[in-house]
């Protein structure tokens, strides 16, 4: 007998749909109000907002605000019509790709529509079926689709182990020897929940041994890390061992787009076989002018990334102060780890935004092991030392209740739906 096809889909949600008579609306989809920044509203309510990838401040810089509206002015939303290969190509694209690629040090680059499909469509243009992947088990849910993608072998390493990751190198090597493929390895520049760097300076130095290629996402490096903001390879000294950077424009750059660099035999050949683009509309060029403005105040306004790090490091030392555990994060992300179930979470996360204003991202199971409650904070340039006060001072009243078994009571009597 063949099934229904949605009969599973209406018996089993996932891991956290089935929460969403509970979550949907307040935890999940939420919908934040007002200008983007540090003071939103939530609800009715004014907000304190640590969920916003905006780094720099760039969403709401005055000049950015200009640009993008010009660019509307003159271009419309629907310029340029058609795919790059055949209607969508402009001088101004040419223009972004030549500055992205000067800025992360790379021969050439690529603009890609959005980072999630132009990282996955990169992935699958690199390899054939002969070849190997080799990536990072907490790599980001668009690298996990880009893998599997591949009609290969592909193998895990340990997260940031070198241990693991030389041992699966080696297996990718005898693998590859049989199948007569090469090796692409991909890891992260910062991962984006924990907030660590990836290995970078220590895979590059693996290539003395082993002879792959590495495609590096820094969506959280970008802008953030080294001294002129190119990223995690520029802050690690061994940006040009990285053979593919990937970026995209929706952290520090305040939009939507994404770009890879590299050699420019590589990027010729990817133009011509990345199916995401080749296939899809251009990125318009209201979102590609004003992607130009933004990284020139990134290239030529160093005070916004200094103004970040001040925030990053006021954020985090009083975290550390006040013996929370914030892990081994080198990044601006900040999370913050706490022992409770999903229901706790839930009640903590309410009685923050309800009670003390204060809005974050909350990361339960599967992202993260059963028991843990992650609180993950993005500290901005456009955040003040007053709002990190605030914070802190919510945070400690809310581990109090936490330890002390307030939550949990009031989850406990909490009706769930987890059907």
């Amino acid at each position: 007998m063949v099934k229904d096809l949605f009969e599973r889909i209406q018996n089993n949600k996932g891991p956290l749909g089935k929460w969403a008579s509970q979550a949907e609306g307040y935890f999940v989809f939420p919908k934040l109000e007002g200008e983007l920044g540090p003071r939103m509203q939530f609800q009715g309510k004014n907000i304190l907002n640590w969920s916003l990838n905006d780094y720099l401040g760039l969403a709401n810089h005055p000049e950015v605000r200009q640009a993008d509206i010009d660019a509307a002015k003159q271009y419309g939303a629907a310029y340029p019509m058609g795919a790059r290969m055949m209607s969508g190509h402009t001088d101004a694209h040419e223009q972004l790709e030549n500055e992205l690629a000067a800025f992360v040090m790379k021969e050439s680059a690529y603009l890609l529509n959005f980072g999630y499909q132009g990282i996955m469509s990169t992935i699958d243009a690199l390899v054939t079926k002969n070849d190997i992947i080799v990536y990072d088990v907490d790599a980001h849910a668009c690298i996990i689709d880009g893998v599997r993608l591949h009609m290969g072998k592909r193998f895990t390493y340990r997260h940031n182990d070198l241990e693991s990751m030389e041992k699966n190198l080696q297996r990718a090597t005898k693998m590859a020897e049989e199948t007569g493929g090469g090796i692409l390895f991909i890891t992260e520049g910062v991962f984006g929940m924990r907030g660590q760097q990836g290995k970078l300076k220590e895979i590059v130095a693996m290539k003395e041994k082993y002879n792959f290629r590495l495609l590096v996402d820094d969506a959280h490096g970008f802008g953030t890390l080294g001294k002129t903001g190119a990223g995690a390879g520029e802050e690690q000294g061994c940006q040009d061992g990285i053979d593919v950077y990937f970026s995209t424009f929706a952290k520090s750059m305040a939009s939507i787009g994404a770009f890879i660099a590299a050699d420019k035999d590589i990027i010729d050949y990817l133009k011509y076989n990345l199916r995401s683009q080749m296939f899809a509309k251009a990125l318009p060029m209201i979102q590609t002018v004003g992607a130009l403005k933004r990284l020139e105040l990134l290239r030529n306004h160093p005070e916004l990334k200094d103004k970040l790090w001040e925030n990053v490091n006021a954020l985090q030392s009083g975290l550390r102060e006040r013996n929370f555990n914030i892990g081994d994060t080198n990044t601006c992300v900040t999370p913050v780890y706490l022992e409770g179930s999903v229901p706790e979470a839930m009640v903590m996360v309410n009685d923050l935004r309800e009670n003390y204003g204060i809005f974050l991202s909350i990361v339960i199971y599967p992202v993260i092991p059963k028991g843990i409650i992650l609180l993950r904070m993005i500290p901005t340039s456009s955040h003040t030392l007053s709002d990190i006060d605030e914070t802190l001072t919510a945070f400690e009243a809310i581990r109090e209740k936490l330890v002390n078994g307030t939550y949990k009571k009031i989850a406990d009597a909490t009706t769930v739906d987890v059907s």
